[in-house]
């Protein structure tokens, strides 16, 4: 493969051309160092992640600042007066400033609206969305906090604001509001529903006049682009500029545009080479018993939109087809649980334990499982040493914006060989053609694409992942970083330029 058209160090050279006086503000609720108190000692960690991949470097390039909720218990020491800290740790080039939060404004933003709401009202999983007035009130509320604390950094000088994903939908309008001349872009991480879904929301006309005060706004997709354009016409009553993807609301354009995430393709090649990582891959494969076997591997946070009990049954049903594969195929599952204070996730839990014990305990072979659950915050190392050993990974979302798991895996396979079993309800499907498609809801036809992975020819593997590694490098984080900022500074620049063509 040829070097990428986009690397870390050609995305600073982009950021120096560009950035010119204005001053970068990245917002998001996730911050991108957490610090941490451990036996009294002050650490920190960069949470995993595209956005923090992303971001990062163009951050170092262009020293701004990022404004973020202080999650971390270290927080409170790591900071000054003005709550600022200079990062990274170990070479500062730029701003973080936390934002801190009651545990009332955290349980109704963050778990209320934004996940008991927001999150399944955007993800077809069939979960019923929660709205509760005090919810809404407190999403609100704490969208004005960060208002504030993002225009006390700016101060009145020419600024560019980058809000990142569902939590700070409202963000935009507030800081147009305040000062006209800010140029504001936003990307959605997670999809963006149709309008009958959408419109159930009660304050959807909100959320949308919120969201249109981006002079750009981005989403995983095109379907996504095209939904919420229909939802701002039909709900609004905004004029929408197909040919240019331009909504306009209130007099103001804002440019509607797909950018497919993705992840740091040669960094997780690199890594999964590393001899760190395959020594841990040595150790694991003795330590589980898996010295003979087949490996199927699934990597998710325990979320009810990845489909982990349809893809469990469905394991289960390959091994009643297939019962030649019994005490051969071995499947293991490792995702952190989240959001457990939630009741979906709480169902989600038990669930899962239910149809692994199904499947476990009727094709299980004294110690041996056939599943191997392992629902911990496992160390990177661990993860990489998983996707370098299987043979196939399982990705069966029931919806998802785009789905960096399947990418990583993509992108660890220095070797050129494994298989990727992907839903076709992900982002990730557009792109990732050559993985095995299959509908997560259809069990038997799920259980006939594991039986395909396991049967597929190494020349089969081989050019299927050739052909996925070479998207996946070509279209790397970078590129999803550099197309946004090109569109934020310039794109945005020409839209408010009346185009009145209607």
């Amino acid at each position: 493969m040829g070097e990428p058209t986009w690397t870390r160090e050609k995305l600073q050279l982009l950021v120096q051309r560009e950035i010119g006086d204005y001053k970068l503000i990245v917002v998001s609720n996730r911050q991108p160092y957490v610090h941490d108190l451990i036996g009294g000692e002050l650490s920190y960690a960069s949470p995993a992640g595209g956005v923090t991949t992303a971001i990062d470097p163009l951050m170092q390039e262009c020293g701004g600042t990022w404004v973020a909720f202080g999650g971390g218990r270290g927080d409170w020491l790591a900071v000054d007066e003005t709550n600022r800290i200079q990062v990274p740790p170990d070479d500062p080039s730029y701003t973080l400033k936390l934002v801190w939060l009651s545990e009332h404004q955290q349980q109704g933003y963050y778990y209320g609206f934004s996940n008991e709401g927001l999150w399944p009202l955007c993800h077809n999983a069939f979960i019923e969305p929660t709205f509760k007035t005090s919810d809404w009130e407190m999403y609100r509320e704490v969208n004005r906090e960060f208002a504030t604390q993002v225009l006390d950094e700016i101060d009145g000088r020419p600024a560019a604001v980058f809000t990142q994903d569902y939590h700070l939908a409202l963000l935009p309008r507030l800081l147009r509001e305040a000062d006209p001349d800010i140029i504001t872009g936003q990307f959605w991480h997670i999809p963006w529903p149709t309008y009958e879904i959408f419109r159930i929301c009660p304050w959807a006309d909100e959320l949308l006049d919120g969201l249109l005060g981006n002079d750009l706004l981005g989403f995983h997709i095109g379907d996504h682009c095209d939904n919420f354009m229909e939802a701002a016409a039909r709900v609004l009553g905004s004029q929408v500029h197909d040919e240019y993807n331009l909504v306009y609301h209130k007099e103001d354009p804002t440019l509607v545009r797909q950018f497919p995430i993705s992840v740091d393709f040669e960094g997780i090649s690199l890594e999964s080479q590393s001899p760190e990582v395959a020594a841990e891959a040595e150790s694991l494969i003795e330590k589980m018993g898996l010295e003979d076997k087949i490996i199927g591997l699934g990597i998710d946070r325990i979320d009810y939109t990845k489909g982990i009990p349809h893809r469990i049954r469905a394991f289960g049903r390959f091994l009643e087809k297939y019962p030649q594969y019994i005490g051969k195929v071995v499947f293991i599952q490792a995702g952190v649980m989240s959001r457990t204070d939630i009741g979906a996730y709480q169902l989600l839990a038990e669930q899962v334990d239910e149809e692994l014990e199904k499947v476990n305990s009727r094709f299980g072979m004294g110690d041996w499982a056939p599943i191997m659950y392992l629902p911990d915050d496992l160390p990177a190392v661990t993860l990489a040493a998983f996707r370098r050993m299987a043979h196939f990974c399982v990705v069966s979302s029931l919806h998802d914006g785009m789905n960096l798991v399947a990418k990583e895996y993509v992108a660890s396979r220095f070797d050129e060989d494994g298989v990727l079993i992907l839903s076709p309800f992900t982002g990730a499907a557009s792109e990732l053609t050559d993985a095995v498609i299959v509908n997560p809801y259809a069990t038997d036809d799920f259980a006939d694409a594991i039986c395909e992975a396991v049967e597929m020819p190494y020349e089969m593997r081989h050019e299927r992942m050739v052909g996925m590694r070479s998207v996946v490098e070509e279209n790397n984080i970078y590129n999803w970083a550099a197309r946004l900022f090109v569109d934020l500074m310039q794109g945005t620049r020409r839209s408010r330029r009346p185009i009145r063509s209607f």
